[in-house]
């Protein structure tokens, strides 16, 4: 059963509650219903990243993944362009 997909500012939230309240991780890994490897995966990918932070290391990410399609696309084309005029020589 898959569960709920939590945002980027949930998480954070989350993270905080369990640093800043002193509760323990179970205590707040059960009363939210994630994992406590989920929980520290999340710690693991936002440590002590501000909310804006976050948002903004998402957007980054995303621009890289589109930068590197856009280079891995411009490479594959210059390989055709080559085998194009081996065969013609």
């Amino acid at each position: 059963m898959k569960g709920k997909r939590y945002t980027t500012e949930e998480k954070i939230r989350i993270l905080r509650e369990a640093d800043g309240t002193g509760r323990k991780i179970q205590d707040v890994c059960r009363e939210r219903q994630i994992s406590e490897q989920t929980f520290h995966r999340w710690k693991r990918e936002f440590g002590m990243l501000e909310v804006n932070q976050a948002k903004q290391l998402k957007e980054l990410q995303k621009e890289n993944g589109r930068l590197k399609r856009m280079l891995a696309d411009e490479l594959l084309g210059k390989e055709l362009l080559k085998e194009a005029l081996e065969k013609k020589l």
